[in-house]
This record gives C-alpha cells, structure tokens and sequence, in this order.
C-alpha cells in the first residue's frame, strides 16, 4: 500500500475520532480538560492528516520501489 494512502487512512480514523469526542464529550468533564475540546483538537490533527496524505499521494512523495526504477 502507498505511504500516502496510509496517511489518509490515519488521518481520517483520527478526524472521526475527534468527532465521536467532540458529540459525545460534551457532558462529561475531566478534571484537566474536557473530552469535547480535545475532539475539536483531534478533528483538526486529523483533518491536517488528511489533507498531507492526499498531497502525498498526488505528487508522489515517498513512493518506495517506484523511486529506485527511475534512478
């Protein structure tokens, strides 16, 4: 599997994991911080994830054998 597939992969489980955080951590609050701000935070890391997964993908960075052939 591509590396950048793999990113995008990452990128999306821990977008959606911030997403369950921030609808369903509203009402409960921990002593340091509250679950729903850390799901705002993780949506947003995830997201970034995604996005340089994508940008991994389509120029081709990190491609593994597919480098060597062109040396």
């Amino acid at each position: 599997m591509h590396p950048g597939h793999k990113t995008i992969i990452t990128g999306l489980a821990v977008l959606a994991g911030g997403t369950a955080l921030w609808l369903f951590g509203a009402d409960v609050e921990i002593v340091v911080f509250t679950p729903s701000k850390v799901g705002v935070v993780l949506m947003a890391l995830g997201a970034v994830e995604a996005l340089y997964g994508v940008y991994r993908v389509v120029t081709d960075d990190g491609a593994g054998p597919s480098e060597a052939r062109r040396e």
